[in-house]
C-alpha cells in the first residue's frame, strides 16, 4: 500500500512514478475521496466533542425542563454522528478500493522499459556448459531415466502436473534440504509455515485482490493455498511492533506453491518448466527502512551463492519499471543455463518491497522504547525455485550414456546415490 500522505503532498511525483509502470493512476479520485473522508472525520469528531461537553453539563443541570431540552438536542447530535460514522465508513471503503490496486513505486535506480524485453543483464557468471554430444532436454532425459513421469501426472490431475519417482524425487528433496541448510548458514532462521492462509494474509503480501484469479481457495473455510512462502512469511509479523534491536529478521522457509497459471502450448511450457504446483525455498527479511538497500544486495548474493555452489552458469537481470511485480520497488532475477532446453531459466526473483507490504500488514517497529512506530521494510527472494533448478541440474550434469551425475553439494542427502542411471531392464 502506498502512503496516502505521499500522495497528498506529491501527487504529480506519484503519478509520474506509476506512469513508468505503464499505469495511469486515479490520483484525482483518491485525493477527492481522501478530502471528503477527512472533512467527515473533522465534523464527526467535533460533534463527539460537543456531545461529551454537553453530557457533563447535563449532569450539572438542576432545571428539569432545560435538562430535557439538552437531552433531546444531544439525541439529534447522536443521530447525526451515527449518520456521519456510516459516511466515514463508506469513504474508508472507497479510499481503500482505490489505494489497494496501486502497485509500489519503482525505485529511481530501476531502468525504464515496458516489459521483460527491456530488462538489462547486469552480469553473467560462468560459461554455459558445452558437450561433445547433443544434450537432451529434461522432458526426454527424465522419462528415459525413469525419474519423471509426465503421463501419470496428467492422468491423476490434469495438464501441467507430473510425478517424480525414485532418485528424481530424492534429488528434488535433496535440493530443498540443501538450500534450507545453505540459507541457515547464511544467517536466516528457518520457519515451517502453514500452506493455507487467510484472505488478510494474502492482502498483506499484495496477492489480493489483484491476483485472485491465480489463487486456489477452499470456499468452505475461506482459506487459500499459498502461491509462495512469501505470503505466510509476510504475515508472520502482521499487526506487530518490533524492537529495532531485533532487526533485521531474516527468515527462510520451504513450501509447496499453488498457482492457477494461464499457459499456452509451445516451447515456453514444454516439460515441467511451468505448472500449477511447484516447490520453492524462500528468503524473507524484515528490516529498518535505511537498511533495505544493503539487505537487497545481501539477499541477491545469497541467491547467487546457491547457483554457484551447484556449479550452474547463471546471469543476473534487473527488472525494468514495466516488468516489476506488484509489491516490488526494485527486483533482480537470476537465470540459470539449461543446455537441453537451450535457454536461460529463471530460478529466483529478489525484491525490495520497501514499506509497501508492511503497510498492508501493519507491521511496524520502534527505534527506541518511546519512539513513534514506523513501518518496516520487507524483502523477499527465491532461494531457489523448483522445478527449474532441478531441470538445470539434470541437463547440466547429464553424461553421454544418458546418466546424470549428482552435484557434490547434494551427495549428503542422496543416500549414497552419486549417479542416476536408467532403470534396469
Amino acid at each position: 500500500m502506498l502512503d496516502i500522505q505521499l500522495i497528498r503532498e506529491k501527487p504529480e511525483e506519484v503519478r509520474a512514478a506509476l506512469a513508468r509502470r505503464g499505469i495511469d493512476p486515479p490520483i484525482d479520485r483518491i485525493l477527492e475521496t481522501d478530502s471528503l473522508r477527512r472533512g467527515l472525520l473533522t465534523e464527526v469528531e467535533g460533534l463527539k466533542a460537543e456531545r461529551n461537553r454537553a453530557s457533563k453539563e447535563i449532569g450539572k443541570t438542576r432545571e428539569e425542563a432545560e435538562r430535557q431540552t439538552r437531552i433531546q438536542q444531544m439525541r439529534l447530535v447522536g443521530e447525526r454522528i451515527e449518520a456521519l460514522d456510516a459516511q466515514v465508513g463508506r469513504a474508508d471503503e472507497g479510499l481503500l478500493a482505490l489505494m489497494r490496486d496501486l502497485p509500489n513505486l519503482p525505485d529511481p535506480s530501476v531502468p525504464d522499459g515496458p516489459d521483460d524485453s527491456a530488462n538489462p543483464v547486469v552480469r553473467t557468471v560462468g560459461e554455459p556448459k558445452t558437450f561433445d554430444f547433443a544434450p537432451q532436454p529434461h522432458w526426454d532425459l527424465g522419462p528415459a531415466l525413469g525419474i519423471l513421469d509426465l503421463e501419470r501426472g496428467v492422468k491423476m490431475t490434469g495438464s501441467r502436473f507430473y510425478v517424480l519417482s525414485g532418485a528424481g524425487a530424492r534429488l528434488q528433496r535433496a535440493l530443498i534440504a540443501w538450500m534450507l541448510d545453505l540459507h541457515i548458514r547464511q544467517g536466516y532462521l528457518e520457519q515451517y509455515t502453514p500452506f493455507l492462509v487467510r484472505e488478510a494474509t494474502l492482502f498483506a503480501a499484495g496477492q489480493l485482490p489483484k491476483f485472485v484469479d491465480n489463487l486456489y481457495r477452499d470456499h468452505e473455510d475461506d482459506l487459500w493455498l499459498v502461491p509462495t512462502a512469501e505470503v505466510p512469511l509476510t504475515g508472520l509479523h502482521m499487526d506487530e511492533i518490533l524492537d529495532a534491536e531485533t532487526l533485521p529478521r531474516r527468515y527462510t522457509a520451504y513450501t509447496p506453491c499453488f498457482r492457477r497459471e494461464k499457459m499456452s502450448a509451445g516451447r515456453d511450457v514444454r516439460g515441467i518448466k511451468r505448472g500449477h504446483q511447484f516447490d520453492k525455498v524462500e528468503m524473507y527479511i524484515f528490516c529498518r527502512p535505511d537498511d533495505s538497500p544493503a539487505e537487497l544486495d545481501r539477499m541477491l548474493a545469497d541467491a547467487e551463492a546457491a547457483c554457484a555452489e551447484l556449479g550452474l552458469a547463471y546471469r543476473v537481470k534487473q527488472l525494468c519499471a514495466g516488468d516489476l511485480g506488484f509489491s516490488a520497488r526494485k527486483t533482480y532475477d537470476l537465470e540459470v543455463w539449461a543446455p537441453g532446453c537451450a535457454e536461460w531459466l529463471e530460478v529466483s526473483s529478489v525484491s525490495n518491497c520497501s514499506d509497501f507490504q508492511a503497510r498492508r500488514a501493519n507491521a511496524r517497529f520502534r527505534r527506541t522504547s518511546k519512539a513513534r512506530p514506523e513501518f518496516l521494510h520487507t524483502l523477499n527472494g527465491s532461494g531457489l525455485g523448483l522445478p527449474r533448478t532441478l531441470i538445470a541440474v539434470l541437463e547440466n550434469y547429464q553424461q553421454a550414456d544418458g546418466s546424470v551425475l549428482v552435484p557434490d553439494v547434494l551427495l549428503p542427502w542422496m543416500g549414497g546415490i552419486e549417479r542416476i542411471g536408467p532403470p534396469a531392464t
